[in-house]
C-alpha cells in the first residue's frame, strides 16, 4: 500500500473509483518532530480506507501529522477535515484557500452554472452534471481553516525543504513544491505523465490556459531529477514532459481554429463536440455527461486563450456566447 520513493518520502496510491483519473498519489514525508501528508483523495470510504491503510503501514501518528493540499479540487483535499487532528496544521495556496473559505456554488444558478448554459451546455444535462460531479458528491464534510502558502515560502519536514511555487492554470491558486537540494518537484496536477491536466474556464475574466502555459515555462528552468505528480506514474524526464504538455495545448488551440474555420461560428459546447477526445464513444451525445462537462470547460479555456490572442472573435448571440474564426463559413450566422 505504501511505497518508499526516497528516504523518508512515501507514496500511497488512493483509488478514485469510476473516475478516468483512476487514482491519486498521496505523498507522505516523515521527520523527527512531525510528518506531512500532501493530497489525500476524495471524501469517500474507498479513499479513506486506502489512505489509512497506507499511513498505518508507514507508522504515521496523526496526532503529529500536518496536511497540505496542492489545490482546491476534492480529490486532493477531500479527506483533510476527516484526518486532521486538533492542534495540527493544514496548508493550501493562499488563492485557492481563499476560494475554499467562500465555499462553492454547486447549482445551475451559480456563476459557473450560468456560464455553462451560455456556453451551450443543455439544461437537463447541466442539472445532472452538478448533481453527479465528484467535487460535489465527495466534497469534505466541513471547511478547514487552511494556513495560506505564498510563493517562496518553505515547508520543512526532516531532510526536505519544500519551496512553494505558484503554478496557476489547473486552478487559479494551484501550488507546486520544489526541493533544489533533492532535485525534487511535487507537481500536484500541474505536470502529469500519462494524461494532460484539465484546464477549464468558466468566466469571461479568466485566461487559465495562458496562466498554465506561463506556469509551465516558469518551472521548466528548474533542475529536476524526479517529479511526483498527483496522478499516475512518476516522471523522470521532467523537462521533456513540460514541453510535451505545452505543445499539446497549442495543438488543441490550432484544432479549434480549424473547427471554427471549417464549420462556422459555434458555442463552446458545439466546438467541443467537433474536437478529438480520448474517450470511446460512438458520438458526442454518447459521451458520459461529466466527460462532456470537462470537455466543454477545456474548450472554453482554449477559446478564451485564442480570443485574447486575437485568433478568434467572440460575440453574444441570443443567450449564448459564440466564437468564430476567419475562413470558409467563418462569417456565417449562428444562433445556437
Amino acid at each position: 500500500m505504501a511505497e518508499e520513493i526516497l528516504r523518508s518520502l512515501y507514496r500511497i496510491v488512493v483509488p478514485l473509483p469510476g473516475s478516468p483519473l483512476k487514482e491519486l498519489n498521496s505523498y507522505v514525508l516523515t521527520g523527527p518532530d512531525r510528518d506531512l501528508v500532501i493530497d489525500t483523495g476524495m471524501n469517500r470510504p474507498e479513499c479513506l480506507d486506502a489512505l489509512q491503510s497506507g499511513l498505518a503501514e508507514i507508522g504515521i501518528d496523526l496526532d503529529r501529522t500536518d496536511f497540505l493540499a496542492t489545490h482546491l479540487h476534492a480529490d486532493h483535499h477531500g479527506l483533510i477535515p476527516t484526518l486532521l487532528k486538533p492542534g495540527r496544521r493544514a496548508y493550501m495556496g493562499a488563492v485557492d484557500a481563499g476560494h475554499m473559505r467562500h465555499g462553492f456554488g454547486w447549482s445551475t444558478d451559480s456563476p459557473m452554472g450560468r456560464y455553462m448554459a451560455r456556453s451551450g451546455f443543455p439544461a437537463d444535462d447541466l442539472v445532472a452534471s452538478f448533481q453527479n460531479h465528484p467535487g460535489f458528491k465527495f466534497r469534505p464534510h466541513r471547511i478547514v481553516e487552511y494556513e495560506h502558502l505564498y510563493e517562496g515560502d518553505v515547508v520543512e519536514i526532516g531532510d526536505y525543504r519544500l519551496r512553494v511555487i505558484d503554478t496557476p492554470g489547473h486552478t487559479h491558486g494551484h501550488i507546486s513544491l520544489y526541493d533544489p537540494d533533492q532535485r525534487l518537484f511535487i507537481a500536484g496536477d500541474h505536470v502529469l505523465g500519462d494524461i494532460t491536466p484539465n484546464i477549464q474556464a468558466w468566466s469571461d475574466d479568466d485566461d487559465p490556459l495562458a496562466d498554465y502555459l506561463a506556469s509551465l515555462g516558469k518551472v521548466e528552468a528548474l533542475d529536476v531529477e524526479l517529479c511526483l505528480p498527483g496522478h499516475r506514474r512518476l516522471i523522470h524526464q521532467f523537462h521533456r514532459r513540460t514541453r510535451e504538455l505545452a505543445e499539446h495545448h497549442h495543438e488543441r488551440a490550432a484544432e479549434i481554429v480549424e473547427v471554427l474555420t471549417a464549420d462556422g461560428p459555434r458555442n463552446a459546447y458545439d466546438t467541443a463536440a467537433r474536437m478529438t477526445w480520448d474517450i470511446v464513444a460512438r458520438s458526442w451525445e454518447e459521451f458520459p455527461i461529466l466527460q462532456r462537462w470537462f470537455a466543454t470547460g477545456e474548450a472554453i479555456a482554449h477559446l478564451r486563450f485564442l480570443e485574447e490572442q486575437g485568433r478568434v472573435e467572440r460575440r453574444d448571440v441570443g443567450q449564448h456566447i459564440v466564437y468564430s474564426a476567419e475562413g470558409p463559413g467563418g462569417n456565417a450566422s449562428c444562433d445556437r
